[in-house]
């Protein structure tokens, strides 16, 4: 300190000063352009955007649709969910941790390969539609619209607030259950008095992210919609629309969007705070063998939805290997669709990890320095930094992807379909969750071990690059694997930037969709499953299987 008794400026103010500048000029001015771009047209400023929007029934009917959409399957997805995880703690369930594993990999593809597969299952000319018909006679449900959209994203989505629910069952002392059964409190009753309450901030804050990510998913809707339309439609219309383009409407209601996900983040936030205590498992609970028919009831809930969210996956997979004629499925089963899409493939790949890889290590390098700044060096500037960093938490990914083309599709930085760009978009898309792992990791590290690493002379950067990280690595490195699986799924950010030359797999697999090259389309979809598993396969062998998995 100096004679003021103020801290001195040093390195760590710089580095600081220079992520806060970058964050804000990467991230925050693209959103304040969407924003300035929503009020203003060639004439001047203007609120014909939103006055447009909440004119028409047409417009403002699309939020509705999404909200409506987001709380099905928000509500859905935490009744499918919490017996679940209440079955898989409390009990025995044969296959346990090979159920949880498959579980979390059901969730790691995109919803619009979910929407895909179910289209293959019970579409116009499904696979179950066709055997409906031809055997029972019977006209299958219909897949498109409401219902086939809710159905997608429950099944999608029902693993995310699972997977927050099973690391929490973790923290609840058996006392506490011994105690309510004591009182004359079991089963049902003691999950919905005692349990549930204790769960309440986790059942939260897995809720408030299946209700962004439900809200904001573009891909399902625009691929099983059909008259059902939502509102990231409506942006993606408005703003690439094929007989007219309206960005400054289409900036008005990505500014909606941000309103609607950031009035939910703080009401969470809020009973969050005011509900907030801590646990710690002393005993842990002991699941109980399951016997007679309570057991074949819990079996067959568990291995039912295991069923329902695989089903989608195996289709998938066998539809690469179908024969096609003009895109098409006929009889027969061949390499064809990978034989004769190869030069794609291999394009498709070669984007993806040259992507993918530059925005991981863009990705951790910012996490690792943001999180030391915050946890190390406290102040009112690490401080805003890591509030920033929480941005792109409530935006959606379609906002984040217009608020980049807004920004940087016009000269004197024209990045638009660059390489840069995607890098750019994927990083700040993962960014708060790869910040808050890592955040959670530099808080376990004990400071005495870096004071007496300086006390020896080595200097906070040496002992930051030498001491802390790779102390650290195991953790960072699981929650790398994470984010690259994340990563390379990312559709909705990434839809308005990219080229031929940037085009990497998922979008390949909208496009070949999108255009009705279904063989394609599977064969590549095959691909993009297969570099999840094998990704999660190393994120489990990395953590021994015992880390729990943040989203």
């Amino acid at each position: 300190m100096n004679a003021g008794g103020t801290k001195q400026y040093d390195g760590w103010t710089t580095v600081a000063l220079l992520l806060t500048g970058g964050y804000l000029f990467m991230v925050v001015w693209p959103l304040i352009t969407v924003l300035f771009s929503s009020v203003t047209d060639e004439a001047g400023f203007s609120l014909d955007g939103f006055s447009t929007f909440f004119s028409s029934r047409l417009y403002y009917g699309t939020l509705l649709n999404s909200l409506v959409v987001t709380v099905c399957v928000t509500v859905l997805a935490f009744v499918i969910a919490f017996p679940l995880a209440y079955f898989m703690t409390m009990f025995q369930v044969r296959g346990n941790r090979i159920i949880q594993i498959l579980i979390l990999a059901s969730m790691m593809s995109p919803p619009f390969i979910g929407a895909y597969s179910w289209i293959l299952l019970l579409g116009n000319n499904g696979l179950i539609t066709r055997w409906l018909q031809s055997t029972l006679g019977l006209e299958s449900p219909s897949i498109y619209g409401f219902a086939g959209i809710v159905l997608v994203l429950t099944l999608q989505l029902v693993p995310l607030i699972f997977t927050y629910l099973m690391g929490a069952w973790r923290t609840i002392d058996v006392a506490l259950l011994e105690a309510a059964e004591s009182m004359g409190i079991t089963g049902w009753r003691r999950a919905a008095k005692v349990i549930m309450p204790l769960l309440l901030p986790t059942v939260l804050g897995g809720s408030l992210l299946v209700f962004v990510r439900a809200f904001a998913d573009f891909g399902t809707p625009m691929l099983i919609g059909q008259g059902f339309r939502t509102i990231p439609v409506l942006i993606y219309s408005s703003f690439v629309g094929e007989v007219s383009i309206d960005r400054s409407f289409a900036s008005a209601v990505a500014v909606i969007v941000i309103a609607v996900t950031l009035a939910v983040f703080l009401i969470q936030k809020y009973i969050v705070d005011r509900r907030t205590f801590s646990m710690t498992a002393m005993r842990p609970i002991e699941p109980k063998r399951l016997t007679g028919w309570r057991g074949l009831l819990i079996h067959g809930y568990v291995y039912g939805f295991l069923v329902l969210a695989l089903a989608p996956l195996i289709v998938v997979v066998v539809s690469s290997f179908r024969n096609t004629l003009y895109g098409q499925f006929v009889d027969g089963f061949s390499f064809r669709n990978y034989i004769t899409a190869q030069r794609d493939i291999f394009r498709y790949i070669g984007n993806t990890f040259s992507i993918g890889i530059t925005a991981l290590v863009l990705l951790v390098m910012v996490a690792v320095l943001v999180s030391y700044l915050t946890v190390r060096r406290k102040n009112a500037l690490t401080g805003l930094l890591d509030t920033m960093t929480m941005i792109p938490y409530v935006v959606p990914g379609l906002v984040i992807g217009i608020a980049l083309i807004t920004a940087y599709s016009q000269p004197p930085l024209v990045l638009t379909g660059s390489f840069a760009i995607m890098v750019l978009a994927l990083a700040i898309r993962r960014l708060p969750y790869t910040v808050r792992s890592t955040t959670a990791l530099m808080y376990q590290f004990s400071p005495s071990i870096e004071e007496a690493a300086v006390s020896l002379g080595a200097s906070k950067t040496r002992t930051l690059i030498q001491i802390v990280v790779p102390a650290l690595a195991p953790g960072i490195l699981a929650g790398a694997v994470l984010s690259w699986v994340t990563i390379i799924t990312e559709l909705s950010t990434t839809l308005f930037l990219y080229n031929t030359s940037t085009q990497t797999l998922a979008l390949g697999i909208y496009a070949q969709v999108i255009r009705g090259q279904l063989g394609t389309a599977a064969a590549l979809s095959t691909i993009l499953l297969v570099l999840t598993m094998l990704s999660l396969l190393l994120l489990m062998r990395m953590s021994g299987g015992n880390r729990e998995v943040r989203i």
